[in-house]
């Protein structure tokens, strides 16, 4: 009954992304372009370029008003003759590094990229360096350490003998 349940579930869920997620044909029907170069850079950008306001859908995808105006500019654009990173830099000035799926790689970006792995570098360096500093604090003990704790040794299984001996 669960996994009915799970699969029922499922589906509705899927069903729904489909009946509401945008398609692209429906979008792009009221862009007309002179050349099929034109249209081809503008389908590139507006899936290369994410909308600021869904976080983490393109322009293409995004039904918010401020991703219709970004498709329209970007439009605008192409027609006028743009390139591919006159209308990115356009863009990223207006809106930052967030706005390209691609940002480039800056510190900031290289931060992001290489913090986790310096991170898990420096843990695994503490790590080793405490294991060794443990290993080399072995004590050596004088003769008379040596027989207290061999005393001290032999009272505590005596004391266990007796208990066991009580219990048996």
């Amino acid at each position: 009954m669960g996994l009915f349940r799970a699969l029922l579930s499922f589906a509705l869920v899927l069903t729904a992304l489909v009946l509401v997620a945008p398609s692209h044909g429906q979008n792009l029907e009221a862009y007309q372009f002179d050349e099929p170069a034109q249209e081809a850079l503008f389908k590139e950008l507006i899936d290369e370029l994410r909308c600021p306001k869904c976080q983490n859908q393109s322009i293409a995808d995004s039904n918010a008003e401020l991703a219709r105006d970004l498709r329209d500019r970007t439009y605008f654009m192409v027609k006028e003759g743009a390139t591919k990173q006159e209308v990115i830099d356009f863009m990223v000035a207006r809106y930052g590094d967030f706005v390209h799926y691609q940002p480039p790689l800056t510190f900031v970006t290289s931060i992001l990229w290489w913090g986790p792995i310096a991170v898990l570098a420096i843990g695994g360096l503490v790590i080793l360096f405490r294991v060794r500093q443990q290993r080399s604090t072995e004590v050596e003990l004088s003769d008379d350490e040596r027989v207290q704790l061999a005393t001290l040794r032999s009272e505590a299984t005596a004391r266990d003998e007796e208990k066991e001996g009580k219990e048996s």
